[in-house]
Order: structure tokens, then sequence, then C-alpha cells
């Protein structure tokens, strides 16, 4: 199972405004289960972004 375009696209832009950010994308990783897109970036309190939560509105 891959990402959809729809959880792709949206991926690139978050990680480029993270590193617009100078933001360090500690982990990426797409459940295969779930079909879900996780981003952790930021410092030590960083925060853990799933891409199909925030763009499934």
């Amino acid at each position: 199972m891959l990402p959809t375009t729809e959880q792709a696209l949206p991926c690139v832009r978050v990680c480029q405004m993270l590193s617009n950010l100078y933001k360090d994308i500690r982990l990426f990783r797409f459940d295969d289960k779930t079909g879900q897109v996780y981003i952790l970036a930021g410092d030590q309190g960083g925060r853990i972004m799933s891409i199909s939560k925030v763009y499934s509105q």
C-alpha cells in the first residue's frame, strides 16, 4: 500500500514548511495498515502530525 496522491502532495508541502522553519524531521512514516501518514518534527517537545487527519476535513 502506498500513500494516495491526496496524502503525498500535502506531505511534501508540510515537509517543505518544516524545512523552511529549520525544524528537524525526526520521523516520516506511512502506516500501511491504517493508511495514515505521520510526521514527527521539531525539538525535544516535537509534535506528531497525521497528514491524513490534517487534510481530511
